[in-house]
């Protein structure tokens, strides 16, 4: 019995989570018994030495003391101050009057707020639940299909899982040791393309089934002019204006902000689109003010709505990426700012008070207390784990699949898409990904672009039925009974469970041909990402050497970094091979490129 334990040790300890799970324990504390009771097993079998877990508590502790973790408390007060100030009824209601004259306009209506809403909010909930209440019922009014109306919701609420600023990205970025910034830049462009492939989903159903998409009735749109016109001109030179104040700051941005960051190298196109996109943004706000406050005349009714309810909380996300992509705030700085700016939000709304500030703060709260236990649980089950040596027992495991890195690519994105069917997202990330990571590193896989392809396919565990949590989300706000409408008197009926299941098919499929695009074009996202600095080893070796020379000198006053004439040659002492006894250690300059060579292999 003893040596059964010993040899299976490891594959026991899994054995052991999934008890603990099926008998109804939380996650965190599963977790956490798991690790501790094989601990225990392991030190009487005499695998560890019995005082391996005095190490525990400094974990523990510098678990407490991570920095980028704040990052999720702040980015999700964020999102909910903003989500409870009407934020989402104001954006829904306008963007679907700018896209409701169109077959299909409700529905890209929601594909677009609910990016806006991802980028704001980061928590799918709070997106899928918000669409749900407002966007649902006006959709069944006007005679969407069913199965298209709850697929648009549920999906474009996830899309809070990909787009910056994603708590599930900070999360992996933290599992996998690499920084939050660059994975926000690694997920922009990938995020985009998935925005883009829904959109280009509901134009489809338009253009191939225009009854299930219906547009807008004239009596819906709200906005129009007094002379009957619908305002959308003006909405459209506004839109030109700031596109070209965007495309414009774009073609100057290096030779402004290279000074301004002391920097020679090309700039990252990551942060030109932002800061483009910041500066088209203040452009159409300003304009807009000013033919406010002049009264100037010159914006329709639908584009002052437009540009008051859609511009600052885009200001709002461009600002916070900005800053973090340029390298001028952390994550956690540019959460904390983005959380400053939503109360500043609210309260220029008007919607800002007491009892909301205590259930943001209160909910916020909750957030970093559950994701802390499970990353505390995790961390007492690793510890265990690793010191088994189940970090081999996981390399060995992945030996034997054929293909290669693509072979384990696709043996994970398939783990991970069935293991979303049961567990939620952050048990997946502080559970699988800690065992993945190392092998990943260890086959030369960039885990930049790891993490975004597990975050993309992360996105679908909210939609596949039957336990996908976005499904839920929905269907606790859906209509579960027949309702009279109250603007049109009609009876619509319920919402059945079948067809919100139905109407997530289509985007899961969207997203897995997102996955497969990631997974075979990792320039989507490493391209995007700052180019590592290119270090020339000689020519270091050589302006050390002269540095050397002229400090033999001594350096003239003006030029520290002489000008002056070598030394005399002194005789030529044979030097050490690398790597033998004595090499560089009288040559502080070949020390040093052995040093840099080193580091830049």
């Amino acid at each position: 019995m003893i040596e059964f334990l010993t040899n299976n040790f490891v594959p026991l300890m899994f054995v052991g989570l999934v008890v603990f799970l099926l008998m109804g324990f939380p996650v965190a504390f599963s977790l956490s018994a798991t690790g501790l009771f094989f601990g225990l097993i392991g030190m009487e079998l005499g695998l560890f030495p019995a005082n391996l877990f005095q190490a525990l508590p400094l974990r523990v502790f510098g678990i407490m003391q991570n920095d980028t973790l704040l990052a999720i408390p702040f980015f999700t007060l964020m999102g909910i101050i903003l989500e409870r100030s009407r934020m989402a009824e104001d954006l829904l209601e306008t963007v679907g009057q700018v896209f409701g004259p169109v077959r299909g306009g409700l529905g890209i209506a929601v594909i677009l707020v609910g990016a806006l809403l991802a980028a704001t909010t980061g928590v799918v909930a709070a997106s899928v639940i918000s669409m749900g209440l407002i966007a649902l019922p006006i959709m069944l009014r006007y005679g969407y299909n069913r199965t298209i109306a709850t697929g648009t919701i549920t999906a474009s609420g996830t899309l809070a899982q990909a787009l910056p600023p994603s708590l599930v990205l900070i999360v992996l970025a933290d599992q996998l040791g690499r920084s939050v910034g660059d994975m926000y830049a690694g997920a922009l462009i990938p995020g985009a393309m998935l925005v883009g492939m829904y959109l280009l989903f509901v134009i489809g159903v338009a253009l191939f089934k225009p009854s299930w998409v219906p547009a807008l009735p004239p009596e819906a749109r709200v906005y129009s002019e007094p002379s009957g016109a619908s305002g959308h001109k003006s909405l459209v030179v506004l839109l030109a204006v700031s596109t070209v104040a965007g495309l414009a700051w774009a073609q100057v941005h290096e030779s402004i902000m290279n000074p301004v960051m002391n920097r020679t190298a090309e700039a990252p196109r990551d942060e030109v689109f932002i800061l483009s996109m910041s500066v088209g943004s203040f452009v159409a706000f300003t304009l807009a003010l000013i033919n406010k406050f002049l009264r100037l005349g010159l914006l329709s009714r639908l584009t002052e709505r437009v540009t008051f309810a859609l511009i600052p909380p885009l200001v709002l996300i461009f600002l916070v990426l900005g800053t973090i992509f340029l390298g001028w705030a952390t994550p956690t700085e540019g959460g904390a700012m983005g959380a400053v700016g939503a109360l500043i939000l609210a309260g220029f709304r008007g919607t800002l008070n007491l009892k909301m500030l205590m259930q943001a703060m209160e909910n916020s709260t909750k957030l970093a207390i559950f994701v802390m236990f499970i990353l505390i649980g995790s961390t007492v089950f690793s510890f265990t784990f690793n010191a088994a040596d189940g970090h081999f027992w996981v390399e060995h495991l992945f030996d034997k699949l054929p293909g290669g890195q693509l072979g384990f690519l696709l043996f994970v994105n398939f783990l991970v898409f069935v293991l979303g069917f049961f567990i939620d997202f952050f048990e997946i990330a502080f559970i699988v990904v800690p065992l993945l990571a190392p092998v990943a590193e260890k086959m030369d896989i960039n885990l930049i672009w790891f993490g975004i392809l597990l975050a993309m396919n992360l996105q679908t565990s909210f939609l596949t039925p039957p336990f996908g949590f976005a499904l839920f989300y929905l269907r606790s706000v859906a209509a579960r009974t027949d309702y009279t409408d109250e603007i049109t008197r009609k009876r619509i009926p319920a919402v059945t469970t079948t067809q919100i299941y139905k109407g997530s098919i289509a985007f899961i499929i969207l997203q897995v041909i997102m996955v497969a695009v990631i997974l075979f074009n990792p320039g989507l996202v490493i391209g995007n990402l700052d180019k590592p600095v290119e270090v020339d080893a000689d020519a270091v070796r050589e302006q050390l050497l002269n540095m050397g020379g002229a400090a033999g000198e001594g350096w003239g006053d003006e030029n520290p970094w002489g000008d002056a004439e070598p030394a005399a040659e002194e005789p030529a002492v044979p030097e050490p091979a690398a790597g033998e006894e004595g090499a560089g250690a009288d040559d502080p300059a070949r020390a040093l490129e052995e040093a840099v060579r080193r580091s830049a292999e």
